[in-house]
């Protein structure tokens, strides 16, 4: 396995490039706050800015948690993962970060100052520290710009070289309460994110209603549906609870507490 580093103080626009930088050195997932993530996908982790406090964020981010260290090494080797770029406030973070995982040590380490200059890390600092904005990776997520009680913005970027070419999008939300607080991405974000994947669900007939809630404790989920007649309702409710806290978690990264189903009614189709 081929290990990169990307060092540099927190703000400093690390996660706003990291993409820029895989993508520059052919590799394939990153390590970023607590999470794994493969292209614009979270596949395992747990993000740090769920959590309440400074303390347990940087425990988060450096997995010293055996339960999230492990689900994370487990599904590196799943995916044997070839290539990985782990992003760190210092160097000393990122070897704990590589004990924890049991990787490699870096092969080459990249520093902000390296790919960035020093009015872009003052700027990054300034959005940070004034106005704590943070760069999250979001999958093919519509991101609008206005939402209640939530600053976001919809971020692409396209890296190229002679070869190829790719198109990356980003949300930059602001935490209810400090950079080490909770992570909270759109309402209609999620809702959106959701209602497409439903679509795709055969047995769903039409979809009244989905609305999502976001508070200290998590995300809440109710969801009104009508069903094709023939399934078996607690099954079907069952199947689509599991399969939208999943979707929801490893996209956004988001704790989600309830998914709450509700069948409005049954429709007999011709």
């Amino acid at each position: 396995m081929n290990v990169y580093a990307l060092v540099g103080p927190s703000g400093t626009g690390k996660s706003h490039r990291a993409r820029m930088v895989a993508f520059g050195n052919n590799i394939n997932y990153i390590i970023d706050d607590g999470l794994l993530i493969r292209g614009s996908k979270v596949i395992a982790g747990k993000s740090a800015k769920e959590e309440d406090s400074k303390i347990k964020a940087v425990k988060r981010a450096i997995f010293m948690e055996k339960e999230h260290a492990s689900e994370v090494k487990e599904v590196i080797k799943e995916y044997e993962v070839e290539s990985l770029l782990i992003l760190g406030t210092s160097l000393k973070m990122i070897n704990r970060i590589i004990t924890a995982l049991e990787l490699p040590e870096p092969q080459e380490i990249i520093r902000i100052e390296d790919i960035a200059s020093p009015e872009e890390i003052e700027k990054a600092k300034y959005h940070r520290q004034k106005k704590g904005k943070h760069v999250i990776p979001v999958p093919n997520i519509e991101v609008k710009p206005k939402f209640s009680g939530q600053l976001l913005e919809k971020l692409e970027l396209l890296f190229s070289n002679k070869d190829d070419e790719i198109k990356a999008e980003k949300t930059i939300v602001r935490p209810k309460f400090s950079y080490y607080g909770k992570l909270l991405i759109a309402d209609q974000a999620m809702t959106d994110l959701i209602e497409h994947t439903l679509k795709q669900d055969q047995r769903i007939v039409d979809i009244k209603k989905i609305k999502v809630d976001q508070d200290d404790e998590g995300t809440k989920i109710l969801i009104i549906l009508t069903i094709g007649y023939g399934w078996q309702l607690h099954r079907v409710a069952h199947e689509l609870q599991l399969s939208v806290k999943e979707l929801i978690e490893y996209s956004t990264g988001v704790n989600v507490m309830n998914v709450d189903i509700e069948i409005a009614g049954l429709i007999v189709e011709n």
